[in-house]
């Protein structure tokens, strides 16, 4: 659908899938850039994470005696074993001398005057750390596509690692409707820190005048939030028309059925309701994957396997996002069409029934 609209009426909704399979086409990874590794948490990256072999040399996992283990086999406290000279004490760290392949612990060795005495075996390999134990070129760190996580950071930078190349798309977040709200307000917070923690920079923009107007040379996305409905002061969705093309308007999505799609030129332009279930709805159904598609990455979801305390009706043709508590090894669902407030705050976590699913009967084991 291109050029004017006469109004906001609704005449269609469009299958969620459509709706993907359309953002996948028309949009793409943005460009790579590098970053300080400092920074990076969160976003995806551009570039496998390959450093070389670490360490270079087998060293020891703790303080002890490096020596042979076959030399040490037979020893106990009751049959101490004589070694032929007196092993190197090493410290952590510290690169075994030729011929160990092991560390024996301090208290196992003991010192005769003339000689030393083993008085506990260990095994080959017990308290070292062979070449390529850390890391090896052979196996990348973490792969493209992949998001930084916060515990990669750490580790990255024991291995010498100070920057990465990423994708992080910038994404525009502001008001659509004429009208801010607190529920606005707060749907647009959900955003902006959402956009970030899928590896996205959001630019709050819901203080100016005019959402539209933006500049957009400097946003691979835009979402505005409020004003998709057919409501009387409701003209997103046109503002949309006369300043680009308007693909989508009406999702089959439940809640957030009033969803538009579109772009400005090249930039792909989200429209949301003004509501936070919808918001939420809308986020988790279409935002997050735009973003992932920007970013060069995947929707990651970590799932669990629970039976249902009771059944989810649903309605057919709609995808339905139904937030649950889990507990005592089950999901409750809470709410389903409108999600209120109170539901949403009590939820940790949700299932989406399928546009072509009546819902599921209580005790049906969901993912």
């Amino acid at each position: 659908m291109a050029g004017h609209l006469s109004n906001q009426q609704i005449a269609r909704l469009t299958p969620l899938g459509d709706v993907l399979a359309l953002m996948k086409t028309r949009t793409g990874p943005v460009m790579p850039h590098k970053c300080a590794l400092a920074h990076a948490a969160g976003s995806v990256l551009a570039e496998d994470i390959v450093v070389a072999e670490r360490p270079a040399h087998a060293i020891a996992l703790r303080d002890g005696f490096a020596l042979a283990a076959a030399s040490v086999v037979d020893a106990s406290p009751y049959s101490p074993v004589p070694l032929a000279s007196r092993p190197q004490r090493v410290d952590t760290g510290d690169p075994l001398p030729d011929g160990a392949d092991a560390v024996a612990q301090l208290d196992t060795i003991v010192d005769r005057g003339q000689a030393a005495e083993a008085i506990a075996p260990v095994s080959p390999g017990e308290g070292v750390l062979w070449p390529g134990g850390d890391a090896s070129p052979r196996v990348p760190l973490r792969r493209v596509g992949e998001r930084l996580r916060e515990v990669d950071v750490p580790v990255l930078a024991a291995l010498g690692v100070y920057e990465v190349s990423i994708r992080s798309p910038r994404i525009v977040v502001g008001c659509g409707s004429a009208k801010r709200t607190p529920i606005v307000d707060a749907a647009l917070d959900m955003l902006v820190h959402a956009v970030a923690g899928a590896g996205g920079r959001a630019r709050d923009a819901r203080g100016s005048a005019e959402f539209f107007n933006q500049p957009r040379d400097d946003a691979d996305a835009m979402i505005a939030v409020g004003g998709t409905g057919v409501g009387r002061n409701d003209e997103t969705v046109q503002a949309l028309a006369r300043q680009g093309q308007v693909e989508v308007h009406g999702i089959a999505v439940s809640p957030g059925e009033t969803t538009a799609f579109g772009f400005i030129k090249h930039v792909p332009v989200l429209l949301v309701p003004g509501r936070i279930d919808a918001t939420l709805a809308v986020w988790l159904l279409i935002g997050r994957h735009l973003i992932a598609q920007l970013a060069g990455g995947a929707v990651d979801d970590v799932s669990a396997m629970l039976p249902l305390k009771r059944k989810v009706a649903s309605a057919i043709g709609a995808t339905e996002l139904v937030p649950v508590t889990c507990s005592a090894g089950a999901a409750e669902p809470l709410a389903s069409g409108y999600l209120p407030l109170i539901a949403l705050a009590r939820s940790d976590g949700w299932i989406v029934v399928p546009p072509e699913s009546e819902g599921f009967a209580a005790g049906r084991r969901l993912r």
